[in-house]
């Protein structure tokens, strides 16, 4: 199991942790933060990332393929759905969208292009997202000291 822990520390910062690392979230000065770290969005897509250049790598060793170097990039967006009966509501009509740019470096045949162009899509990290996760909601609360 997989567990990352958030606080809240000052005004939009996020203190992250997974016990054996910390890092910082934040939220640019255009929704209200002070930028001190990357967005919500941007740490999902740098796992997804991280995740797809690892899975890459992890294939090329697998199969004794010479990887000279692997780089992606990653942009979310909102885009309108095509026929869609609920445009004129707000927050539907909308598809999240994530667009990839996957690059790998190496003298490979057709064939092996081929299959690490899938390879690319199917790291677990890019499955979750594809198919979709549930997520079990709970909340629990503390009074405030005075």
């Amino acid at each position: 199991m997989t567990q990352i822990t958030a606080t809240l520390t000052d005004g939009m910062v996020v203190s992250l942790s997974n016990g054996r690392h910390e890092w910082t979230a934040d939220e640019p000065l255009s929704a209200g933060g002070t930028d001190t770290g990357p967005s919500p969005y941007e740490l999902l897509l740098g796992s997804l990332a991280a995740c797809t250049c690892a899975t890459i790598a992890w294939y090329c060793n697998h199969k004794g393929l010479t990887l000279q170097s692997v780089s992606t990039s990653y942009e979310f967006s909102r885009v309108h759905a095509e026929d869609c009966e609920d445009c004129d509501v707000p927050d539907r009509g909308f598809i999240e969208q994530i667009t990839s740019n996957v690059h790998i470096e190496g003298d490979f045949d057709a064939s092996q292009q081929k299959r690490l162009a899938q390879i690319a899509s199917r790291c677990p990290v890019h499955k979750t997202l594809a198919h979709g996760v549930t997520i079990q909601d709970n909340a629990t609360f503390g009074t405030a000291s005075g």
